[in-house]
């Protein structure tokens, strides 16, 4: 009898070995980004569902974690209070954005360039930094506005208190207002001025024509970047911790927060992020239906003349406008985190005899942990901005080039991150990968790992953006002529769009670098980021000590985005694709 299953065994391997060296390495690489993505991205937010149904110890399925986390009135409280402090904040910046908008895109008002200065400034100053300089601003007690109201009107009350509800509303929406500002602009700049005209001739006057004609034009994109700023506002944790908790106001963040001491309750935790989750998710639709109507837009066969709107004395009332934006936004919290930075005391004001460097000797000599978190910080940034702009740039590679019947999959995982609060997320990869037998939590990876998911879309939406400008007939060129495909990636597409992808890692490795919401839930003792500090510092109010940290944090800010302005050009972190 003839034995034919070695024979046999052997022909199906040679087979496969064939097939397996006719296969490109790049189709590989494809397959390992689609892992990358699921580690990143899906597997946490899995994770995440899974532990909100789990039983504590078992695994067992239990919906108690849900009751838990709504069955108290403080936690639903939370979420409402969430709501109302994104709605109002929303409204506050849009008042604030839409006429600075207006008046830079549609006007002749003077000295525009002052409301870009506010405009990156609140782009640069991180949320919880401006949260410290209005506290040292407004505080009911020792604020510096307060104590100048008292000094000139001889009053008892405070004339304003940032520890109240609408006091953090404005904080935030100080922060906040960009966003609305460069949604407004972008949809301003592409209206033509031939309707106004008509209806200057039909006898309306500029403000009439304004409000009855330019901005019903742009009302999605109002209505979008409102939609933006709310949904930042209920997924934001400094501000409402270093602020709301304080003054007694619960949010969800901040709730989120007090279910992670010990004994650390994940799985309620996931339970209460899930309605988080949902609003984000449900918003963000809106959003892009609202911004992806046509019946708003002005449309014209003559190409769209747009002429500056001429507002006589009135031009100086618009600027003073703007210019008191950017005051309360930028100059005076970044002025008295100067003053408090460089100060023996913050209270006592601007004094020679209160001058001292002994804050920043302190922190660069005699601390404990502040050179450490600065070094974590710029590696963990770094390394988070390499990852996330190199997986961005395969990803938008292979969607835009449609290499793999799965391609917009891999698209839409690249950007399912910017629906997910950063809370959300950190929640998410602290299930999936604190325990055994991983048990990353505290360690460098996880951190890395969470700042490249969350900061991906970043990254990505400038690579894809690049990717579109390239015509493929270059890389098919050199395709004929024997080159790989990720030869030709490195060779071709890179060194074409490296211009869009240094952008792209500078904005990945600042937004990175003051990221507190997911950091807060993820750092160790020997992994703590310069934001966790902050935090930390905040809590014992050593605000002079908080200040110079925070100066030492601008610094490598402003550092960056120099380079950015001079490598990339002055608007790399005003860019929206």
């Amino acid at each position: 009898m003839t034995d034919t299953t070695a024979p046999g065994a052997a022909a199906r391997t040679a087979s496969l070995a064939a097939r397996l060296r006719n296969v490109e390495p790049a189709t590989l690489l494809w397959v390992a980004l689609a892992a990358v993505l699921l580690v990143l991205v899906a597997y946490p937010l899995g994770k995440l569902l899974v532990v909100s149904f789990e039983t504590r110890g078992t695994g067992a399925f239990t919906v108690d974690n849900y009751l838990t986390a709504y069955g108290r009135a403080r936690y639903v409280e939370a979420l409402v209070h969430s709501l109302e402090l994104g709605a109002l904040a929303a409204a506050i910046a849009t008042v604030l954005a839409v006429p600075m908008a207006w008046a830079v895109s549609r006007t002749d008002m003077p000295g525009k360039w002052v409301v870009w200065i506010a405009v990156l400034g609140a782009f640069i100053l991180p949320p919880f930094l401006a949260a410290i300089g209005w506290i040292l601003l407004a505080g009911p007690n020792a604020g510096f506005i307060n104590q100048v109201w008292r000094w000139a009107t001889g009053a008892s009350a405070p004339l304003v208190n940032v520890y109240t509800f609408p006091g953090l509303a404005a904080v935030i929406a100080l922060h906040s207002f960009p966003l609305v500002f460069i949604f407004v602009k972008s949809a301003l700049d592409l209206v033509s001025s031939e309707m106004e005209d008509a209806a200057n001739i039909l006898g309306a006057g500029t403000w009439s024509a304004t409000r009855r004609i330019t901005l019903p034009l742009v009302l999605p994109a109002i209505v979008g970047g409102t939609i933006v700023v709310f949904l930042e506002t209920i997924a934001l944790f400094g501000t409402p911790a270093i602020i709301g908790i304080p003054a007694r106001i619960n949010v969800v963040t901040t709730q989120l927060w007090q279910f992670f001491e010990y004994p650390v309750r994940v799985e309620v935790a996931s339970a209460y992020a899930m309605p988080l989750l949902g609003i984000t998710v449900v918003m963000i639709i809106a959003q892009r239906l609202l911004l992806a109507r046509k019946g708003f837009v002005s449309q014209t066969g003559k190409g769209g003349e747009r002429r500056p709107i001429r507002l006589g004395p009135w031009r100086w009332v618009v600027f003073a406008w703007c210019a008191l934006v950017g005051l309360l936004a930028v100059a005076l919290p970044m002025l008295v985190l100067v003053q408090a930075s460089f100060a023996k005391g913050w209270g006592r004001g601007f004094s020679f005899d209160n001058l001292t460097l002994s804050n920043y000797e302190y922190l660069l000599f005699r601390h404990e942990m502040a050179i450490q978190s600065i070094w974590n910080t710029l590696l963990f940034s770094s390394l988070a901005a390499t990852f996330a702009a190199a997986l961005a740039l395969l990803v938008a590679y292979i969607a835009g080039r449609r290499l793999v019947p799965f391609s917009g999959a891999l698209g839409f995982l690249a950007m399912a991150p910017f629906v997910i609060p950063g809370i959300v997320m950190a929640i998410g990869f602290y299930a999936a990968y604190a325990a055994p037998p991983l048990a990353l939590y505290g360690t460098s990876i996880i951190i890395v790992l969470a700042f490249t998911a969350r900061f991906l879309p970043i990254a990505y939406a400038n690579s894809t953006a690049a990717i579109r400008s390239v015509h493929p007939e270059m890389e098919e060129a050199a395709r004929i002529l024997g080159s790989g495909r990720l030869r030709t990636i490195a060779r071709i597409t890179a060194p074409l769009i490296r211009k869009s992808l240094l952008g792209g890692w500078l904005l990945v490795f600042i937004v990175s670098a003051r990221e507190l919401s997911s950091a807060v839930f993820l750092v160790g003792p020997k992994t703590l980021t310069m934001a966790v500090l902050i935090y930390d510092l905040s809590e014992a109010g050593n605000f002079e000590v908080v200040a110079a940290l925070g100066g030492l944090m601008l610094v490598i800010t402003l550092a960056l985005v120099a380079v950015g302005t001079r490598l990339v050009g002055r608007d790399f972190m005003l860019r929206r694709e």
